[in-house]
């Protein structure tokens, strides 16, 4: 298997990476500093992070696949990134509290080598609870909500803020696992790691 780098610090994203394929692959932390891009759609400015995100970490490398992804939150037509204190982590759950909201995530696949690039998109639509000031409150004084898009994280306390999902869960989480597979098949990476027989 060709040299994987997975280009965030995320230790979620990480994890599900490791479940796919592995724990043979490097993290290396893109320098790409995510701004709002004026006149993108929401899934059009997570491929568009995701791939500026790869091509950063491509620059210091002279081979391998990079992996990058970016997920946002979108509730109600505003797009919520991660949170930038307490309050901000509150007023995003205020807002989403009793509705359905949609998890955005951009992935893209490099080949650092070959200069080809793949990069797609999930969508997760997920309904969230009625919350009250003070469930709020204390799930924002857990500190999870913190480098969370959309401040809240399903795979942690943050699962009993949630009524249900339509979608792949593991793109709430921060990577979807299932497109993630079909774009690394498109670049020759077999995630269940058997090596193809030579043709005759």
């Amino acid at each position: 298997m060709k040299k994987v780098i997975l280009a965030s610090s995320s230790p979620r994203r990480s994890e599900l990476l490791s479940t796919l394929i592995g724990q043979d692959f490097e993290v290396i932390v893109s320098s790409y500093d995510e701004k709002a891009v004026e006149g993108l759609s929401p899934v059009d400015l997570v491929m568009h992070h995701s791939r500026e995100k790869a091509f950063a970490v491509a620059e210091k490398l002279a081979e391998g696949i990079i992996i990058s992804a970016d997920t946002v939150v979108v509730c109600d037509g505003e797009i919520l990134g991660k949170p930038d204190n307490s309050d901000d982590a509150e007023r995003m759950l205020k807002k989403m509290s009793g509705t359905k909201i949609q998890v955005i995530s951009g992935i893209t696949v490099m080949d650092v080598v070959s200069g080809s690039e793949f990069t797609e998109h999930e969508i997760t639509d997920v309904w969230m609870r009625q919350m009250s000031e003070s469930i709020i409150r204390k799930y924002v004084n857990t500190g999870e909500a913190e480098g969370k898009a959309g401040a809240f994280a399903i795979q942690g306390k943050g699962a009993i803020l949630v009524e249900r999902i339509e979608g792949d869960f593991f793109n709430v989480v921060g990577l979807p696992l299932y497109r993630l597979s079909q774009v690394l098949e498109k670049s020759g990476i077999d995630v269940f790691g058997k090596v193809p027989e030579n043709e005759n």
